[in-house]
């Protein structure tokens, strides 16, 4: 049986996708991190998110990161799923969620993939404002 779902895309994320992947009667706890567009950045106005990767070592980063959670906690499953391309206000540039028999589990090992996602997968945003835009980290 396969734990871990992996997926970079230039679809819109599916919220149901990643919940129905970790659900699981022998889990006591889901925990689900999304990440959503906000409106503002450093006190300006954000227009949208352009979300770039490279797609073969950020996929590879990410299922390293899966296998992490997998040892280091006491998971069942985990979904990983960040989007590229353009985002507006509101979407969802990434989803985790992490099943496990015990919500303590489940919630720390969701936090440990974003952050850790944050520092080591090569995704780049690029913020639109009024008044121009700018290349970023996509998870400073």
């Amino acid at each position: 049986m396969n734990n871990i779902s992996i997926k970079l895309s230039t679809e819109k994320l599916s919220l149901k996708e990643c919940y129905d992947f970790v659900d699981n009667p022998t889990c006591g706890g889901i925990d689900i991190f999304v990440g959503t567009v906000r409106n503002h950045t450093k006190g300006k106005s954000v227009k949208k998110l352009d979300f770039s990767a490279y797609g073969p070592m950020a996929v590879k980063e990410m299922q390293l990161i899966a296998e992490k959670v997998l040892e280091k906690f006491d998971v069942l499953k985990i979904a990983i799923h960040h989007a590229e391309g353009m985002l507006q206000i509101g979407d969802i540039p990434v989803i985790i969620a992490v099943s496990a028999a015990h919500r303590v589990a489940a919630f720390e090992a969701c936090q440990f993939a974003i952050d850790t996602l944050k520092e080591t997968v090569p995704i780049w945003k690029k913020e639109h404002f009024e008044d121009g835009e700018v290349w970023v980290n996509a998870h400073p």
